[in-house]
């Protein structure tokens, strides 16, 4: 079996004439032009935005042929063909105001070529504002404009307030044009990671339909499960038999890794399309989406914001936050949702809060590996090889190695932290836990100030309790005393109770006992 797939190909036109696999949405993409004018949609990074505008351009520019056999063909019967302006900010490096200006510069004189200029036109927004008139007038059709990833010069500007400050009045003066041009405008599309919303960028641009948490629209972009059996039967069997799994096998191991992604509450299960095409390229599993993006900038919101990890597997958010980011220096919540790291899970209809968590296990294990060596001291600087030393320790029953590679990983504690020690430790001790859950059972609980851990292996029970300046003789005692081991009394495997006390003085680990 040979099949072309698009892996980083974006574009609609070559991904048909090329014979490369196609997920039909073009039903949805008819729905979309027939029922609205103006869109705005919000998706993470190589999610299909970008093959998504393809799609409209190819559409817009009655290009009939391409759309032989999909669902597009039959539904539309008149294929006009239309002015597009099509501006992707998606490849420019943004890290001066000069940068900005130069990729819209360089769109507006490509397309003043087609349409001339006036020379009271000299602001951004002028021009564009001239080019979408005579664009209308010209060819006695509106224009239907398509930017893609509107976003990304301020994403990169993140961190940079001056900078961040600059791109957002320009974009916001830009994008404003096509409110005031209304009657020269067929259609518009804006996609992009995030909405800066409130009285930022969108506030002159107000009569956009914001389709990113639409139920009509939720499967736009990203694979559902029926799309992904119907049009990949043969590679999922393929995929089974080069991993040695049977077929229930290796579709349960898709489910696991790639799906998950919810962008309303009532929306079916959306896989990543990404890593789902990398899969079935390369016949076997990868942290393929995650490792295409390095999520630096969150890490420094979560500590920025003092953020505590555990929330990470019990969020909760108002509709209202979600939809925008303009609070996430002190909030990070909503650009984690939005870059598509936390996802609905659940929906509370009287309070009209969302549930959020990690979408699925490529993104859960990905991030909490980034997160290590950027809370915690690892003395070979390698996450993995940590990792992997650690797991070790805790299946071969040797506690008092891994209590110390675990004392090493709080070494060099920074004295600014000294108001959030315990916030530090908790965040810590849940990176490392976690991550011990993805090779054992490990479950960790925090209530009113205790912390208390357990982790099973095949062989091995460790019941642990931690203290905070107290001692681990305390520790082991209230485990005792609770009878915390109570439960595995009947359990064949070797039960060790482990008491461990941490030192604001020293900023770490004082010391532990062991009982077993």
């Amino acid at each position: 079996m040979k099949r072309n797939y698009p892996v980083g190909i974006q574009n609609f036109e070559k991904i048909r004439s090329g014979n490369y696999c196609y997920i039909d949405k073009t039903e949805l993409i008819y729905k979309l032009v027939k029922s609205g004018q103006y869109y705005f949609l919000s998706r993470p990074r190589r999610f299909g935005k970008s093959l998504l505008i393809s799609t409209l351009e190819a559409y817009f520019q009655g290009k009939k042929e391409l759309f032989e056999g999909l669902a597009m063909e039959t539904l539309e019967t008149e294929w006009t063909e239309y002015p597009i302006l099509h501006l992707d900010l998606n490849a420019q490096k943004y890290d001066t105001p000069e940068s900005l200006y130069s990729i819209l510069n360089d769109a507006l004189c490509a397309w003043e070529a087609m349409y001339e200029t006036r020379p009271s036109e000299t602001t951004l927004s002028l021009r564009f504002q001239g080019v979408i008139q005579r664009a209308a007038e010209k060819w006695g059709r509106n224009v239907v404009i398509l930017i893609d990833e509107y976003d990304k010069p301020m994403l990169q500007a993140i961190g940079n307030e001056a900078l961040l400050t600059d791109y957002r009045n320009t974009l916001k003066a830009f994008y404003g044009v096509m409110k005031s041009c209304d009657r020269y405008i067929k259609f518009a599309l804006l996609t992009g990671v995030t909405k800066f919303s409130k009285v930022s960028v969108f506030s002159d641009l107000n009569n956009l339909r914001d389709i990113s948490m639409s139920n009509h629209f939720a499967n736009l972009c990203g694979i559902t499960e029926e799309e992904l059996y119907s049009n990949f039967q043969e590679d999922i069997i393929e995929l089974g038999r080069q991993n040695k799994l049977t077929e229930e096998e290796t579709k349960a191991a898709l489910k696991e890794m790639y799906d998950g992604y919810h962008f309303t509450d009532e929306s079916e299960d959306i896989y990543n399309p990404f890593s789902l095409l990398n899969t079935f390229a390369e016949m076997r599993f990868g942290s393929y989406w995650f490792e295409t993006g390095t999520p630096t900038f969150l890490v420094e919101l979560l500590k920025h914001s003092r953020y505590d990890l555990h929330r990470l597997t019990e969020e909760m958010a108002s509709a209202d936050s979600l939809g925008g980011i303009d609070t996430m220096h002190t909030n990070p919540v909503p650009i984690l949702y939005q870059s598509g790291y936390l996802t609905i899970k659940g929906y509370d209809r009287e309070f009209q809060v969302y549930y959020l968590g990690f979408p699925n296990k490529e993104v859960e294990e990905g991030f909490t590996k980034f997160l290590l060596p950027r809370y915690a001291h690892l003395e070979t600087g390698n996450p993995s090889f940590e990792i992997m030393s650690f797991v070790k320790d805790v299946r071969q029953g040797d506690a008092d190695a891994f209590l110390r590679r675990l004392q090493s990983f709080f070494a060099d504690s920074p004295y600014e932290l000294a108001r959030d020690l315990e916030l530090h430790y908790q965040n810590v001790l849940f990176i490392v836990f976690k991550l011990l859950g993805f090779y054992t059972q490990a479950e960790y609980h925090t209530s009113s100030g205790r912390i208390d851990m357990v982790v099973k292996t095949d062989k091995y029970i460790y019941v642990m309790e931690f203290k905070l300046d107290g001692t681990a003789e305390e520790a082991l005692q209230q485990i005792n005393d609770k009878q915390y081991a109570l439960p595995f009394a009947s359990d064949s495997r070797k039960l060790f109770k482990v008491g461990v006390n941490f030192s604001k003085e020293i900023r770490g680990i004082e010391g532990w006992l062991i009982e077993d």
